[in-house]
């Protein structure tokens, strides 16, 4: 029976149509998930337990000259983008390692309104390795999306601008335009050296940009972001008891739809794929029977169940289980596009768009192949970071996650099985939240943490719910829950 079904599981994968050959934030998780099983997986040691060790050792942060540069970031407007931009954007590189000849990436976009009386957001996206500006800033989050013809830009009108000013950074070296003149730092790229150099990205931005030094400061992001923002936080929160360089003011951090602990996550992910009708009930018990998800030993009988169950990724969109897929890698003219009809086939367009010469020298960065996601290596990769979660919780700062409920490859319930291990009193029980008279989702409150989900939404949530999405950053930056009533 079970070689009937791998034998079934291979046509399938045969019979399929053809997707446009481009990586993205799923097959980058999947890639590291797998080398957790590997001869020579990750570093696995706690992450906070590495930073803790390292706090006492700090090594001098490298702060270059940043006069002038802000002027030179300046965009003045970006090729195809719609007539009454008022806002201002920038562009450019930061060096955060001179020697090795490392600069990273950033595209940052003021509010239209009164910018100066609002908070700075820093946005990540995960992978590892994948791009926050073709992911978060031009499919997300940002002021513009592309359209079909893959040269032109019309308006998000839900962009996360209209609240804050938003800094959206590509990271580690390697990934979209960030670079290092030194090939190997593109093999030994991982947890701890991506939150370092984002760190020394974060101190020299603030030197090109003084007028954010003292400002309301936040960290968001998605997908494996569930590493990186928390282990930013803690880096910032250690470094300011622990230097004379600028204190950065961090406040909060929010995440959606994260990776944050290999043993809920798995387990969410697979109990989420029965609950919703996705896989046989063979298969979520032969998983339950033979996984053991915490030690990370996959037995050959638990390795064909999930073979069966990971026929999803094929088939279906498992970034939004009910999304229809995107069966085209040729632009058109036909659509002139709408923030509020989902496009599956938006990273095509963006592909697109950032590969024209005109629109890389606009955004002031070299001239390159540029690809949503990169294969760098990755060294260090902790399986849990609820460990950095408590220590953030311990410091105060303000702390949501949420997620879009019909994600399915970090889905709610995984989100739900990893902040309930953390055993937090409930401040404010489980319930609905509004928006324009509708339930936009729910949330619960715990001592320390908000728990928060977005109806209708898949792994990224701004893309399928820009509204709800909205709505909810502004809570979130407001430091009160989204609406009741």
């Amino acid at each position: 029976m079970r070689m009937k079904v791998a034998q079934l599981t291979w046509l399938l994968l045969m019979l399929l149509p053809c997707h446009p050959c481009v990586a993205n934030q799923v097959d980058n998780l999947n890639r590291l998930i797998k080398s957790r099983r590997s001869k020579n997986p990750p570093a696995a040691q706690a992450w906070a337990e590495i930073s803790v060790t390292d706090d006492k050792k700090h090594s001098p942060v490298y702060i270059g000259p940043q006069d002038g540069k802000s002027k030179a970031d300046k965009i003045n407007a970006l090729p195809g983008q719609p007539a009454g931009v008022d806002f201002d954007q920038y562009a450019g590189y930061v060096t955060v390692d001179p020697k090795a000849g490392r600069s990273l990436f950033y595209y940052f976009v003021e509010s239209p309104q009164k910018s100066s009386t609002k908070p700075l957001v820093l946005w990540l996206n995960g992978g590892p390795g994948c791009s926050s500006l073709g992911y978060g800033a031009m499919e997300e989050l940002g002021p513009f999306r592309v359209k079909s013809d893959g040269k032109t830009l019309f308006r998000n009108e839900y962009a996360w601008n209209k609240v804050a000013n938003v800094l959206f950074l590509e990271s580690p070296a390697g990934v979209g335009f960030s670079y290092s003149n030194t090939p190997s730092d593109y093999e030994k790229a991982g947890d701890k050296s991506t939150a370092d150099d984002s760190y020394t990205f974060l101190l020299n931005w603030l030197e090109r940009f003084p007028q954010y030094k003292n400002r309301d400061f936040y960290i968001s992001g998605e997908s494996y972001a569930g590493h990186y923002v928390p282990q930013l936080a803690y880096t910032i929160l250690s470094r300011n008891k622990n230097t004379d360089k600028t204190k950065i003011n961090l406040k909060g951090i929010a995440i959606g739809n994260p990776w944050m602990d290999e043993d809920t996550n798995n387990k969410g992910q697979y109990d989420y794929y029965w609950t919703h009708a996705l896989i046989s009930d063979e298969t979520i018990a032969g998983i339950s029977k033979n996984c053991d998800f915490l030690s990370g030993n996959i037995s050959n009988t638990c390795g064909q169940f999930l073979n069966e169950a990971d026929i999803m990724y094929q088939i279906i969109d498992i970034y939004n289980i009910y999304a229809p897929q995107c069966f085209s890698n040729a632009t058109n003219t036909a659509s002139t596009g709408s923030i509020k009809n989902f496009d599956p086939c938006d990273y095509v367009y963006v592909n697109a768009y950032l590969n024209l010469p005109e629109v890389q020298k606009a955004f002031h960065a070299r001239n390159m192949s540029w690809s949503a996601c990169s294969n760098v290596g990755w060294v260090d990769a902790p399986t849990s970071v609820l460990p950095t979660i408590k220590q953030l919780i311990k410091s105060g700062i303000r702390i949501w996650i949420y997620s879009g409920d019909i994600d399915g490859r970090c889905p709610v319930t995984a989100n739900r099985y990893s902040v309930n291990s953390l055993k937090l009193p409930v401040k404010t029980p489980w319930r609905p939240w509004y928006y324009n008279n509708e339930v936009g989702g729910f949330v619960v409150e715990y001592q320390g943490l908000a728990l928060a989900t977005v109806r209708g939404a898949g792994h990224e949530v701004p893309s399928y719910q820009p509204e709800r999405a909205l709505a909810l950053i502004s809570s979130f930056l407001q430091g009160k829950l989204p609406k009741s009533t």
